[in-house]
């Protein structure tokens, strides 16, 4: 799969403290790709620097397949649409009057206007003052702005930020829409269930590292589910296990791999503890990621 996106030892310092280190980016070309990490560890200065925004302090990028210099940045950017921190608008105008400035600086036609209000399904809300939009409204007219010049490349910082649950669901469904055209989607967020549900490839940082980088099954299958033993004697068992916390069910355990957790349930069977059953936990994308990140902060 071509790559729309690709990073060689992205590093961005400012003075003595490192934000980005030696980053390895790869998104795939029409994929949403979910960027993840907690609060300070890069996602935004990342996305700054793929839209020329800022400089790295070393390292290189390659947007399509070509070299982003100071050269090749006014070929390139045109084919990326963007929306970083707050969504744009000015409050006074009417969303028609907002998209109308973005197509003047842009020198884009009507038509590519009235297609991106159309995509997220704001054309009955055009004539609308801003000030008056939902915050769900003003993310789609933010979105409509990065849509406007017909991207092949959306990059957008936390989209659903703020939004109530149907505005996400809005959101999100219309991302996997500009996916399913051929758009390639990159999109931090710290609504991990929002990204589990709509990116078919996730990034992850901690500290401006990569600590992860794949599909969804490939993160789950790089982690070890807690294991579960039913028991009616959970104190029993605790005497004869370290590390393990009591359940309603039993008792619980953190990175048992399997040969482990055979041999737990053959010494605790030995030494007679009554087991009806043993399972695993089932995990969310938010139990995986604190365990990746050690449970070192919020997103």
């Amino acid at each position: 799969m071509n790559n729309v996106i690709a990073t060689m030892d992205l590093t961005k310092r400012f003075k003595e403290h490192t934000v980005v280190d030696g980053l390895d980016l790869l998104v795939p070309q029409g994929t949403v790709y979910g960027f993840l990490g907690p609060n300070g560890s890069g996602k935004s200065t990342t996305m700054k620097m793929l839209l020329g925004l800022t400089r790295p302090t070393k390292g290189e990028i390659e947007l399509f397949g070509r070299p982003l210099t100071p050269v090749s940045r006014a070929e390139i950017l045109p084919s990326i649409g963007s929306m970083i921190e707050e969504p744009p608008g000015y409050g006074h105008l009417t969303g028609a009057e907002n998209m109308r400035i973005v197509g003047d600086m842009l020198g884009l036609v009507d038509r590519q206007i009235e297609r991106a209000l159309a995509t997220v399904r704001l054309t009955e809300h055009k004539d609308k003052l801003v000030r008056n939009y939902s915050l769900g409204m003003k993310q789609r007219l933010g979105i409509a702005m990065a849509l406007a010049r017909d991207p092949s490349l959306l990059v957008l910082d936390e989209p659903t930020n703020g939004l109530d649950p149907a505005g996400i669901e809005e959101i999100r469904t219309l991302l996997i829409e500009l996916a399913g055209q051929g758009i390639t989607v990159m999109v931090s967020s710290h609504l991990l269930d929002e990204i589990d549900k709509m990116a078919s490839v996730l990034g992850i940082l901690a500290n401006g590292r990569m600590i992860f980088q794949g599909t969804r099954e490939r993160l789950f299958n790089q982690s070890i589910p807690d294991l579960i033993i039913e028991t009616s004697a959970p104190d029993v068992a605790l005497g004869h296990v370290e590390g393990a916390t009591v359940v309603p069910e039993g008792i619980r355990l953190s990175g048992i791999e399997r040969d482990a957790a055979a041999h737990l349930v053959k010494r605790l069977a030995t030494a007679d503890v009554p087991i009806y059953g043993v399972r695993r936990a089932q995990q969310s994308l938010e139990d995986v990621f604190m365990d990746l990140t050690g449970r070192g902060g919020l997103l």
